[in-house]
């Protein structure tokens, strides 16, 4: 009962807290925006840069949509300081087109409502948003995110996000990710013609987008899927399990959060289900090596991901994980803080590209985006934005569960295009 009171009351105290910062924040913004910019209008600063909402005459603001305090706590955390350590740097080099960047961070803890009302708070004051946690948060501000030409990296996969000029999807979706998992399983798991592999996967966005994906390279290959959709508070997979043992699957896909790979790697190891399971990256954690499902983990698991384990040895990972561990010794290295810094050096590009033709409003930040063929920061593999209704990038690597190594995984296949994507994004 204790518990629940205290929890009450710091939810209280930091919603109290949190109140006081956003007013502060919103007075200084309006302070320094109309000072800066003579409000929400734009310009042309005293250098001749085109500018609009959330760029001064020294600063250049930039809006996060994050998750600290909800399910996925633990990648906000690791994304919102590797954004930060990302513009310390840039800030401590001069910044960008003369001006210093400053992140503005918000927490909806995984709540839509709450997520629209950060997003109408911050969007006068920023120029971009570098992070959005969540498929159900970016269907709901698609809309306005549209309307107002805010370049937008979510840190979500689904294909419904592609096709959209100002939003950009890094990396591959969920689709493209379970058909490099099925291939991993027909071409070196022994899964042939004629048998069941089971999808455990979220329902939303994300879950009915890898099933899109699963259950077309399924076909492909002639195999059966076994579907079970779950919700994201559900974490003993124990039903599903003896589900899936009843369908006689020799495989299983996941497409959920770490707790949920978690419980049906242990569940069915427990069980005698010993089957090779693949998951998509959101679905693992480093944490989860600490805990007792991990030698299940290490046995049975792999993680189809877009960007390369924190542990390659990749010279720009190498880079970037040493001055992470040195800034913030107490956080674990995990995917998100890869995923985040990519998305900070890639907005950065667009910035300087904008700036050199001129011009730092919105619609010039996502035009200077949308022209780049071959981006590369060095973290994993080039991408391409210049056609809004494609993935940025196709090629998936594959990752293995390590207790030993950085992050908890290291790669077990590099990057690569599994056969039939082309042809699965054709016909789609």
């Amino acid at each position: 009962m204790n518990t629940t009171h205290h929890r009450h009351r710091n939810r209280r105290r930091t919603t109290g807290t949190v109140l006081a910062g956003t007013l502060a924040l919103l007075l200084a913004a309006t302070g320094c925006s109309s000072k800066a910019e003579g409000g929400d209008g734009g310009g042309d600063a005293a250098d001749g840069v085109r500018t609009g909402p959330g760029v001064g005459a020294e600063t250049i603001r930039l809006g996060a949509l994050t998750d600290l305090t909800g399910p996925y706590a633990t990648l906000g955390k690791s994304i919102v300081q590797a954004q930060q350590m990302w513009a310390d740097e840039v800030n401590a080099k001069g910044g960008i087109c003369d001006r210093e960047i400053e992140i503005v961070v918000k927490d909806h803890g995984y709540d839509v409502q709450k997520a629209v009302t950060a997003y109408a708070d911050i969007a006068p004051d920023v120029v971009a948003l570098p992070q959005v946690i969540g498929s159900p948060v970016v269907a709901a501000l698609l809309d306005d995110i549209e309307r107002d030409k805010m370049l937008t990296f979510p840190q979500a996969w689904a294909a419904s996000l592609l096709g959209k000029d100002a939003i950009q999807v890094l990396g591959t979706t969920y689709d493209v990710d379970m058909i490099a998992a099925v291939d991993l399983l027909t071409r070196t798991k022994g899964l042939k013609k004629g048998d069941t592999i089971g999808h455990v996967y979220f329902e939303g966005d994300y879950g009915a987008n890898a099933l899109e994906g699963a259950t077309w390279a399924a076909k492909k290959a002639g195999l059966k899927v076994a579907g079970l959709k779950i919700k994201a508070t559900d974490t003993d997979l124990s039903a599903q399990v003896s589900a899936l043992r009843k369908e006689g699957v020799k495989a299983v896909l996941i497409s959920a959060g770490p707790a949920q790979t978690a419980s049906l790697v242990g569940v069915a190891a427990s069980r005698g289900l010993r089957v090779p399971v693949v998951s998509s990256a959101p679905g693992f954690a480093p944490q989860l090596m600490k805990t007792p499902a991990a030698p299940a983990l290490a046995a049975m698991l792999n993680v189809v991901s877009a960007a390369p384990a924190v542990s390659s040895d990749l010279p720009g990972v190498k880079r970037m994980v040493a001055a992470y561990t040195k800034k913030y010794p107490d956080s674990p290295v995990d995917s998100g803080v890869l995923s985040g810094y990519n998305a900070a050096q890639l907005m950065g590009t667009d910035l300087k590209k904008a700036c050199e033709a001129g011009g730092l409003t919105r619609e010039d930040v996502v035009k200077a985006h949308r022209s780049q063929k071959n981006a590369d920061t060095g973290l994993g593999t080039a991408q391409d934005f210049s056609d809004a209704g494609r993935p940025a990038s196709v090629e998936t690597y594959v990752l293995k569960p390590d207790a030993k190594a950085v992050g908890g995984v290291v790669n077990a296949e590099d990057a690569h295009t599994a056969p039939g994507v082309e042809e699965y994004l054709s016909a789609r």
